[in-house]
């Protein structure tokens, strides 16, 4: 297994990022695979999918580097720099574009653990083809959706704070993503790879929240910045969990609907604000209603106050599911 040795010190440092090129390459990795994990990946693969391969389709020479690029162990460096806080997509992109050639070359070795394909091998476009098809998977298939897709972020990141103060930085870890654990002693386990263990205390670590449900990547630059990416809790990434059955949403209100759709897993005021786009205070009202009519229960975690459906909600939800709900028509 690959692990890190991270002091307290560092650790109380540490700190969640979002960065629009991490979820870019994220989604590059989506339509890669080819493969979606919820249904709303599904129906934004079907949207984008197409377009891509027509664009690999016309540039043999980027399709190669993108398949040499994500190897089944490692991704080539170059493709993954360590994401900065505030940093812009432009300015994130900027920094793959200005690799030296020389170096991707060589990381793409690594990822491909043997040598390069002759079409790849002496060029010195690497970086360039890179850059350019990372701009393409933004404009096309991110920036459309980057309102949302932050929000769904900075929910996540809400979540794990508020996991900090329950449990310690230790729970939050263990439950990153698949094979990242916290292993005691100071050591963070990153993957499941035998590789060396890295003593990164000191550095500055960051942890950053993807939208698209794969395993996520680690990335580095010696001995300054070190990063965990991984997906964002399910529950906020999966675009069709919003959707409430038209007869419920005729029943509460197609807002309300929402919000109790949304409580199958605990969640909080705040994500709930961050992932659905309505106002403070309209879920704040919305959720008194629900409390009141026994569909919601809250109750406390840390400094945090959790909204989660009862008994009764989950009935109802699943009666607005089945179409078992008959909203009363007052016009009869």
């Amino acid at each position: 297994m690959g692990w890190w040795q991270v002091n307290a010190d560092t650790l109380a440092r540490s700190r969640f990022v979002l960065s629009p090129l991490a979820e870019t390459f994220a989604c590059l990795k989506l339509l890669h695979a080819g493969v979606a994990a919820h249904p709303g990946e599904r129906t934004w693969l079907d949207a984008h999918l197409p377009g891509y391969r027509r664009w690999l389709a016309a540039d043999p020479v980027t399709a190669l580097l993108v398949r040499s690029g994500l190897g089944r162990e490692w991704i080539a460096d170059f493709l993954t720099p360590t994401p900065r806080e505030g940093e812009s997509f432009e300015a994130g992109v900027a920094r793959v574009r200005a690799a030296r050639p020389a170096e991707a070359r060589a990381h793409l070795a690594v990822s491909l653990a043997g040598p390069l394909p002759a079409a790849l091998d002496g060029r010195d476009d690497l970086p360039e083809r890179a850059a350019t098809l990372l701009e393409y998977v933004w404009s096309e298939a991110v920036l459309p959706y980057w309102d949302r897709r932050r929000r769904v972020l900075e929910a996540d990141v809400v979540a794990r704070t508020a996991q900090v103060s329950r449990g310690g930085w230790a729970a939050v870890l263990d439950a990153l993503r698949p094979g990242t654990r916290w292993l005691g002693d100071n050591r963070l386990q990153v993957n499941l790879h035998e590789y060396p263990p890295r003593e990164i205390s000191g550095a500055e670590l960051v942890l950053v929240p993807i939208t698209p449900q794969r395993h996520g990547w680690v990335s580095w630059e010696e001995a300054e910045r070190y990063a965990v990416v991984y997906p964002c809790a399910g529950v906020l990434a999966d675009g069709g969990a919003q959707a409430a059955p038209a007869a419920l949403g005729a029943l509460l209100g197609p807002a309300r609907a929402a919000v109790l759709m949304l409580l199958g897993s605990p969640m909080s005021t705040s994500q709930l604000v961050a992932v659905t786009g309505q106002g403070l205070g309209s879920v704040g009202r919305h959720l008194k209603v629900l409390r009141e009519a026994g569909l919601v229960e809250r109750r406390r975690a840390g400094h945090s106050v959790l909204y989660s459906r009862t008994a009764a909600g989950e009935v109802l939800v699943e009666a607005g599911r089945s179409g078992a709900v008959t909203p009363r028509d007052d016009r009869a």
